[in-house]
Formats: C-alpha cells, structure tokens, sequence
C-alpha cells in the first residue's frame, strides 16, 4: 500500500490506430555521452558528432517514460488502452458492433473488432511499404487527423498504437479486408518481414492485434492483470451501449480471482447501467437516477450522462471524452457542475426557497453525487500529456447545454421528491458553513480540546500549509521526537502501544476508543461521512515507528484505521510513513544508516572496505535514538525518506478483500496466508 512520495511522472492515455501527435521533445536527438579522450578546446570536445538523432520507435523504447509515463504496471496497461480504443473508434463510427478481449497463459493479450480492418495498401508517402507497416512503425501516423474518417477519436495528443508495438517483445496483426486475410509480425517494434497475405476469407472483416509486453522495459514481471483488463474491458461497453465486447482469460491466470472466464458486455442503458450497480445497496434522496443524452455518441458535441445523490454513501465523478478516462476532471465536468447548481437554484425560486438556497455552490451539489459523464468532441484539447484533465473550452457549453434543460424538466416531473433532494443539498451547504467557522478556532485551543496536555506536542504554524503531525508509539518515541522536531511545523502525537483493530472491532469499541479518539481530533477533520479533508490540520500526516515487526504491525494497525475510517486522507495523497534506520554503522569518520538487513549488508560492501572493523550497532527503536540523530535520519524534510500511502489506482475491491483477509476477525483467513507466503519471509526483515 505504501509507495514513495516522489513526483508523479506525466503519463499518455489511449487513443486510436497510430491517430496521436507526438510531443515535440520525443523527436528531438539527445546528446551522446561525451568521449572518454580528453577535451581539446573551450568547447569541451562536444561537437556535431556527438548529436545522436533517434528514428523509427528507438526514441519510445530509449524514454518510454515519455509516452506512457513510466514503466510501472499502470503503464504497462497503457499499451492495452492504446489497442481497445481503436477498435471502439470504429464502433463509435459505426463499422463495428463488437470487439473480442482474450488474455492467454502465455501472456500475450489480443483484441479484434469486427470494424473495416487496418488500410494494407502501399502508402503513397513510402515506396514499398504497407499502410499497415506504417502505423505500426511511425509516431506521426494514422487515420485520426483526418475528420472524415473519424469524426471524434481519443484525441490527437499521443502517439497511437505505434508506442504499443515499439514497448512489446512481440506485436502481431492480422487484417481481414476485402475478402483476404493479411498477417504481419514485429519484435520490440521492428518488422519481421513485410505484409503477407495468408488467403481468403470471404465472410469476415476486421482487425486483430495480438502483443506482449517486452520485459526488457516492464521487467520480469510484466504481466497483465487480468482484473485490470476486466474493468477496463467492461467500461467501454458501458460508455457506448451499441457495441458488445466479449471477455476471455486463461482460467490458469484466475487463480484466486473473482473475474470470470467467460463474460460478454452489452449495456443497453449505458452509463445508467452502471450508476445503477453501483448505487444498488445505497439510500437515494430521489429515488430516480437523472439520466439522459443529447446527440449520437460517437459524434461531435454529444453527450451521456446519469447523476444520482446517495445519502449514506460516498459519492463519485467518473468523466470521459471520447471514451478516454478523465480523472481529474476537466471542462466538461465543470458544464455538468454549472448546469446541476442553476437547476437546483431554479427550482428553489419556484418553490419559495430562494433564500434558504442563497448560499448552495456546486460543491454541496456535488456531495454524496454518484455522476457518469461522456462526452464526444471534435480534436480535444488535454492537459499536458497524460490526458487526465480536459481542457477542451467549448466542452463547458456542450455539457451545460445538453444537461440544463433536461434536469430542470426532471425536476419539475416530481416536485416532491425534488424539494427533498433540494433540502438534502440546502442541509449540505449549512453543515459546510458550519464547519468553515467552527475551524476559525484558534489552533491552540486543539491541545485543550484533547485533554491531552503533554501527549500533543503541537506546531506553532497557525496554518495546515507545511505542517505535519508525527504519530509515535509510546511515550519514549515521543519524547525523542519532541527534541528532534522543528517546533515551527512539526507536531507530536504519542500513542500508548498497539491500537484498536478497527477491522475487528465493532462501533461501540472504537467509540470507546481513548487514543482512536484523541487522534481524530488532533488531525480534525473526522471520520466517516463527515470527514472533510480541508479541515485537516496538517498537511502531511506521518505514521512513524519503531524500524521492526512490532513496528511494522502498529503501522498496519494505524493504516487500516486511516482507510476505513479517513478514506478521503489517503485518497488526497496526505498519509505517509516515515523510514527510521535499524542500524547505525560507523569506521572511522564515516557513518551510514541502514534500514534493514539487506541495506546494511549493501552499504557494507559499498562503503568501506573488506578488511575494515565496522561497528554495527542496531537500534532498539526510536526511543532509543538520540534526538540529533533522529532528526537527520527520519524527521528533516531536507534528508529523510517518506513512503505516501496509496490504493490501487485499477480497483479498491482487491484492497478491502486484503484487508478483510489480513486484519478481520477471521484468524483462519490469515493462517491461509501465512502459510501462502511462508516462503517469502525473512526473519527480522522489513523490507521497504
């Protein structure tokens, strides 16, 4: 669960057949390594034979980072959001009504569509070359730049299918067009010969392209996960009800797994199909889902949307244009917001609550909403290169437009449950104000609000902005950490031993809960329902431990609180966890920390000699650490290491099953792992 708090690196989402322009920097030569001779002038011997100029696919495979974001597992999927979306492309125009996903034992995953197959004519720019080739093989190429064969695409920011065939070990494509089937194959993005005609096939059209990711990019482990291809599999179908998609893994990859092995998706409804599933166990304040659509998906301004309002559960925004994911949301999700708030606002005047609805903005109409939006436009306009966030301007107006009229039509169809929705986000906006003047407290009323004098050790910072908490065990740990700290914009919270399982705990326990209570309101930002991530009174909280397995299993225990009782914390990136040392190794004038075991042994073959007598001290735990040295090894911002604590970006099923599994009250679930995972342990080993 916990990674490191670095940069998040500019990622490439999905477009369609070779349709992506690629950025500017991907084209450009990077200079060579200088020579090893010595320099014979000013200008350091750096000359015109030391510009390396990159072709083909080399500039993908060299930075890959570039084009894909990285080489992690979320990266590595990319390459297959690359190849379905093409084949939704051509649904989305009208040439296919479905698409085939099979992820086989051997690791390869192959889509087909039954659209108008890949051109496999000679192109008219490239003497002998097939289009096909030309696709598979050139950054700038393919059939999206041109809106009378595609009217919307996945947009024209990326680099298409070329990237997936440049970062697989090996790409294979099979066309049926015209009545005849054509074949051509590629390893790490270089043709193995031209395109060969295999024979006839009189009844079937279509494309297929089958690949696997290249290890000496992903690693040894780059293999799919069939639960990630499922999802996104089944979301396409969702967003274009017209087109069925057909589902097939090897059962020997569904080990364990909840994924069938067989499925078929056809959404008549769409995105209402999916609010429905999603909300099935949840209260609705109107009991109706407010769904609706304007124009022919696939076509240029239009528009699918399903809102509803949950009042016991968490709500959620999933956006897309042109089928591409948009998690941070963008200008499309701004029409949607504009357009909710002036309905409600509308019929607030109607019924005689203006007055009351005077302070509504659209984030109390937003709380608790359960939203599928899709969107088409002609040439979207993204953010940067990951196409997270759309910044398309006239999407704003396309979506408020569509949206506007309709909801206030929906509302008028049943005025009694309107109004209840209506007092629903009145109460919303009331209970932020609320909370708004009820956080001008001064700070230092927190500390006698805890009845904890001398157990919160608070910063004098007066704003969350560069601040962060430390949740220590015991009272030892805090009092080093309270000599260590910078008393500007860190604060100490010592905890008594090992907390509450929240996991196995019913209410009334954790209610009961002493410590679990004084930490919810140091942080101040509650718990459930009610948590609010702006009112927490750090920026950085930061769970710091003894560097062992008691450590580790108080830090398991403070995480599984977080994430069933502060969700939203580690969903805003604001959990971490610090990395004090277990060792302290000293020869002479030199001194290294160690983490674990392995990190000692590595620094003893680094960084002193074979024959040097080093002493190796190991530390019993933070308490016993000298205040200088935990502060220059775990608490300066300016030297320290900080895991953030995240979730699975691809599901958050798989992560409660690990929870339930690991921290629930079933002990026998968590004999099985142990006894799963036996030979992957190593005693007095924390591995981070």
């Amino acid at each position: 669960m916990a990674k490191p708090a670095t940069k998040k690196k500019s990622t490439q989402e999905p477009d369609l057949f070779g349709g992506k322009a690629a950025p500017a920097a991907a084209s450009r030569g990077k200079p060579a390594r200088a020579a090893a001779s010595k320099p014979s002038g000013g200008d350091g011997g750096y000359s015109a034979k030391h510009i390396e100029v990159l072709e083909g696919l080399e500039p993908v495979r060299r930075r890959p980072g570039m084009y894909i974001g990285g080489t992690d597992e979320k990266a590595m999927h990319h390459l297959f959001a690359e190849v379905i979306d093409n084949s939704m492309d051509e649904a989305l125009a009208g040439h296919a009504d479905w698409i085939e996903v099979d992820l086989d034992a051997d690791g390869f995953v192959s889509i087909t569509d039954n659209g108008r197959g890949m051109p496999v004519d000679d192109h008219p720019k490239f003497k002998n070359k097939s289009a096909l080739e030309v696709i598979m093989c050139t950054l700038h190429a393919g059939g999206k730049f041109d809106s009378e064969v595609y009217e919307t695409s996945g947009g024209l920011h990326g680099v298409g299918v070329s990237v997936t065939n440049a970062l697989s070990e090996r790409l294979e494509v099979d066309v049926w067009r015209e009545q005849t089937q054509y074949r051509m194959a590629f390893e790490r993005g270089k043709p193995k010969g031209k395109l060969e005609k295999v024979g006839r096939a009189p009844n079937k059209r279509g494309t297929r392209v089958r690949f696997k990711p290249d290890p000496q990019i992903f690693g040894a482990k780059a293999h799919f996960k069939p639960e990630r291809l499922f999802k996104m599999a089944r979301s396409k179908a969702y967003l274009f009800g017209g087109v069925e998609i057909r589902w097939h893994c090897d059962p020997s990859l569904l080990d364990g797994s909840d994924i069938p092995e067989n499925a078929t998706f056809h959404f008549a409804e769409g995105l209402k199909d999916y609010l429905a599933s999603s909300f099935e166990s949840a209260t609705l304040v109107h009991p109706d889902i407010f769904t609706g659509s304007s124009g022919k998906a696939g076509r240029a301004g239009a528009v699918e949307w399903a809102v509803a309002w949950s009042a016991d559960t968490d709500g959620f925004i999933n956006s897309y244009c042109n089928t591409v994911p948009t998690p941070d949301g963008g200008t499309h999700e701004s029409g949607l917001r504009s357009a909710l708030l002036r309905g409600l606002k509308d019929h607030a005047a109607r019924v005689g609550k203006e007055k009351q609805a005077s302070n509504v903005t659209s984030e109390d109409v937003m709380t608790g909403v359960g939203c599928m939006l899709s969107v088409f436009v002609r040439e979207p306009e993204f953010q940067g290169q990951t196409k997270d966030r759309l910044a398309t301007a006239a999407a704003q107006k396309i979506v408020e437009n569509a949206i506007k009229d309709p909801f206030d039509h929906w509302l008028s169809g049943n005025p009694m449950q309107a109004n209840k929705l209506l007092d629903f986000i009145i109460e919303r906006a009331d209970d932020r104000i609320r909370r708004r003047q009820e956080k001008d407290i001064a700070r230092k009323t927190a500390v006698r609000k805890l009845r904890l004098p001398g157990k919160l050790a608070d910063c004098s910072n007066s704003s969350s902005e560069n601040s962060e908490i430390f949740i220590v065990e015991g009272d030892s740990a805090g009092g080093s950490a309270k000599q260590a700290r910078d008393r500007k914009t860190q604060a100490v919270l010592p905890l008594r031993g090992k907390i509450l399982n929240v996991a196995s705990a019913g209410r009334d326990k954790l209610a009961q809960n002493q410590q679990l209570s004084d930490l919810v309101q140091a942080l101040g930002c509650g718990t459930g329902a009610s948590f609010k991530t702006d009112d927490l009174r750090y920026e950085k909280v930061i769970i710091m431990t003894d560097a062992d397995v008691d450590g580790a299993h108080i830090a398991s225990l403070l995480i599984t609180f977080f994430y069933r009782q502060m969700p939203g914390l580690i969903d805003a990136g604001r959990l971490y966890l610090a990395v004090p040392p277990l060792f302290r190794l000293q020869h002479g004038g030199k001194i290294f920390y160690a983490r674990n075991d392995k990190h000692k042994d590595e620094l003893l073959k680094s960084e002193f000699n074979a024959n040097a007598k080093v002493e190796v001290s190991r530390f019993k735990g933070l308490g016993e650490m000298m205040a200088a040295q935990l502060k220059e090894t775990t608490m300066d911002p300016s030297k320290r290491t900080l895991l953030r604590v995240m979730l699975a970006e691809d599901d958050r099923k798989p992560t409660e099953g690990a929870v339930e599994r690991l921290m629930g009250n079933k002990a026998e679930a968590r004999f099985e792992f142990i006894q799963e995972k036996a030979e992957f342990a190593a005693e007095e080993m924390l591995d981070v």
